[in-house]
Order: structure tokens, then C-alpha cells, then sequence
């Protein structure tokens, strides 16, 4: 259902007044706002050019996971309902709060009216419904199990950003500390430290070296902070670059699975993806090969992605999914063991299901883990910090007094 944008003059108040409605046609727009007493000055189809330019169409505001979801939910159960996918999308329409997702959905029933169906008309907005979510509703539409699919659509998008929300909290710690640590750090180097140094340089006696190092990264902060300033982002942005080669991407990944406690917690998020997502795509009724390749842009590391290639060029050859991933070393014994069974026994994507929802509940356990074995970390970091600056100072004066004293 079209979306027009007007602007107009209350007859009744006097005031001018700046709004949408939602109706099937202009003339029908006109009349409605003729019969509530506002005289126009100026009316328009809201189309998605008029706004911010994202992906595939224009829109204001980037659409949430949360938005999203809920509005899959609602288009299921409408569907469920028996309703016509068009008349499901009108009432879908009235509904949903979020002004871009109001405007997409419009844009989708107008396609739908014209002939086409769900999943090509999502594919036009990939910036909102991504691979996975065009795939899975042209796979529900070709085998009639569409509201199925959505319900499916929905916990998948809810268990993604459930994991996001997990990563984000154990690291929250870590970052806060680290910024408070480096803030307290500057602080006592820029501030404090340069008229400890004066105070020694006037006694002009021999300094201890933890002394001299301080007084050292103090002054190079003084006259050279503007360096500081120019270099980090310039070092940011090569180290950026070189992590985006094909080359420095392959060190970086492979460094990280070698890395202690996160290295495992990386390997486990990325096979509990990849069980996830392909076992969702199989019940929904996606080809394997289709869903092999579309698991393979969901893993966010390269080695891990090489094997699933490799394993789609084994399937496609008719030999099983189980001995490329085997054969990588990237993915648990566990895991290619429940393959294998899957395969014999035609359950893949239930037992691949299964081993989902373990790891999911590893990955829980492991970052909960990380999260009480980096705060410890942090606090004996920085307070080794505090110390070694305090003992630099504290040693040289407390020498300084003996010789008043004396």
C-alpha cells in the first residue's frame, strides 16, 4: 500500500501540519484528508529514493534485529491464518512502528500485486533481508511450508543476536577498564610525573632506571603528543589494510584459533554457526549445495570458510560432507562424527540441530568463563602499572629525604 507524504493547513486549527498516510491511491489520499478538514499545499508518494541511500534502497533508519523479527513473527502468523500473502502485508503494514520497515513492506505488496513473488521482491532490499532470509522464503514458497519458514526465520535472527549480545557483554569489562586504565595513565604521565622530574633534576643525582623510564615516556608524550596524534591513526590504518589482504587475513585468522580460551571460544561460535544455520536451511527445504554456500558467508573466519568450499565441491562430486571438514582439522571430532551419522541415517539436519544447541550452550559457559578470568587480569594489569610508576617515584624521593636528613 502506497505511503504519501503531505503537507497542509488544519482548517479547523489553523496550524500547518506535516504527515504520512498510508492508502491505496492518491485520489483516495485527497479525499481522506479533504474529509478531516485539511486543506493541502502539497502531497507526494513517499518512495524510498526521498530518503537515505542503504543497499539496495533508500531509507532513514537502518532496520533493527528486534524490528525485524518481530514483524517475521506477525507475517507468519497472518499467513498461518490462512490470509493472502498481499492482504497479510496491508495488515502487516498498520502495524509495525519502525517508519523504513513500514516503507519496504509497502514497496513488497505493490511487487507482489504486480505478480512477483515474496523472496524476489525481498532480495530488492538486501540490506535488509540478507541471503539467508531470501533463500529460506523462496525455499518455504517452492514447497509450500512459507509460514514455517518464517517462525524459523525468527528464532534464527533472535539465537544470532542473543550470541551478538553475549560477545558484547563479556568484553564490555575489558574495554572499560582499559580506557579508564589508559586515561588514569596519561594523566599521571603528562601531569604528575613532570614536576616529580623537575624535583629530581634539581637534586642532580643518579636516578634509578625504572625512574629514568618514566621521566623518559613522560617528556616523549610533552614534545611529542602531536606525533601520538598523527601516527596511531596512520598505524591503525595500515595494520587495518594488511588485515584485509588476502595474506594478512590468513595470519590473523589462523593466529586467533591459536590464541588461549578465545581461540576455542572463535572456533566454537563459528561451527555453532555453521551447524545452525545449514541444519535451519535443510529443514526449510534449501538444496544442500545452496545452503553450503550460503553457511560459508556466515563463518567470519577464512581457514574455516576454505573447508566448507572444499566440502561443497565434495557434495557436489557425491561424496560425503563429513571427510573435507574432517580433513581440515578446523572442525571438532563431535561434530564430523554427528555429520556422518546424519548422512547414514538421513537426519543431518536434526543431529546437526543437536550439535547447534550444545556449542551454543559451550559458547555461553566459555564466555562467562572469559569474563572472570579477564577481570582479575585487567585489575593485576593496571594495578602492576600503578606500582611500577609509584615505586619509580617513591624510591628516588625517599632517597632524596635520607640525604636531607643526613
Amino acid at each position: 500500500m502506497p505511503i504519501f507524504s503531505y503537507k497542509g493547513i488544519d482548517s479547523h486549527t489553523g496550524k500547518q501540519v506535516k504527515a504520512n498516510i498510508t492508502v491505496d491511491s492518491l485520489v483516495l489520499a485527497k479525499q481522506r484528508l479533504a474529509s478531516a478538514g485539511i486543506l493541502l499545499i502539497e502531497i507526494d508518494e513517499k518512495k524510498s529514493r526521498d530518503t537515505k541511500k542503504l543497499g539496495g534502497i533508500s531509507i532513514d533508519k537502518k532496520v533493527g534485529v528486534a524490528d525485524l523479527s518481530l514483524m517475521t513473527r506477525q507475517l507468519a502468523t497472518l499467513i498461518s491464518a490462512k490470509i493472502p500473502l498481499a492482504e497479510g502485508l496491508s495488515a502487516l503494514i498498520d502495524q509495525v512502528d519502525h517508519p523504513s520497515l513500514r516503507l519496504v513492506l509497502s514497496e513488497v505488496r505493490q511487487k507482489i500485486n504486480e505478480g512477483a513473488s515474496l523472496g524476489k521482491s525481498l532480495a530488492d532490499y538486501p540490506k535488509i533481508f540478507d541471503n539467508i532470509y531470501v533463500n529460506m522464503v523462496e525455499a518455504g514458497e517452492a514447497s509450500g511450508t512459507l509460514e514455517l519458514v518464517l517462525l524459523r526465520l525468527a528464532e534464527f535472527t533472535e539465537s544470532r543476536t542473543r550470541l551478538k549480545n553475549k560477545i558484547m557483554s563479556a568484553m564490555l569489562y575489558p574495554i572499560i577498564m582499559a580506557c579508564v586504565g589508559s586515561l588514569m595513565m596519561t594523566f599521571i604521565f603528562v601531569m604528575v610525573i613532570p614536576k616529580i622530574a623537575r624535583l629530581f633534576a634539581s637534586a642532580k643525582k643518579e636516578l634509578p632506571l625504572p625512574t629514568k623510564i618514566c621521566i623518559g615516556i613522560s617528556s616523549f608524550i610533552q614534545h611529542y603528543w602531536w606525533a601520538i596524534l598523527i601516527g596511531a591513526p596512520i598505524l591503525f590504518m595500515i595494520a587495518r589494510a594488511y588485515l584485509r589482504s588476502e595474506k594478512g587475513k590468513e595470519r590473523w585468522h589462523r593466529l586467533q584459533l591459536r590464541l588461549p580460551i578465545l581461540g576455542e571460544i572463535i572456533m566454537m561460535i563459528n561451527v555453532g554457526r555453521f551447524c545452525s544455520t545449514l541444519a535451519t536451511l535443510l529443514n526449510s527445504g534449501v538444496p544442500i549445495l545452496t545452503s553450503l554456500k550460503i553457511v560459508k558467508n556466515l563463518i567470519s573466519n577464512v581457514h574455516m570458510q576454505k573447508a566448507v568450499s572444499e566440502a561443497q565441491a565434495f557434495v557436489s562430486e557425491g561424496s560425503s560432507l563429513a571427510i573435507p571438514l574432517i580433513n581440515s582439522g578446523y572442525f571438532p571430532p563431535l561434530v564430523t562424527h554427528m555429520i556422518k551419522l546424519g548422512e547414514k541415517s538421513g537426519e543431518l539436519e536434526n543431529l546437526l540441530g543437536i550439535v547447534a544447541k550444545n556449542y551454543d550452550e559451550q559458547v555461553t559457559s566459555k564466555l562467562d568463563g572469559l569474563t572472570a578470568v579477564l577481570e582479575p587480569i585487567m585489575m593485576i594489569l593496571l594495578g602492576a602499572a600503578v606500582a611500577f610508576i609509584v615505586l619509580s617515584v617513591v624510591v628516588p624521593m625517599m632517597s632524596l629525604n635520607s640525604m636531607k636528613t643526613g
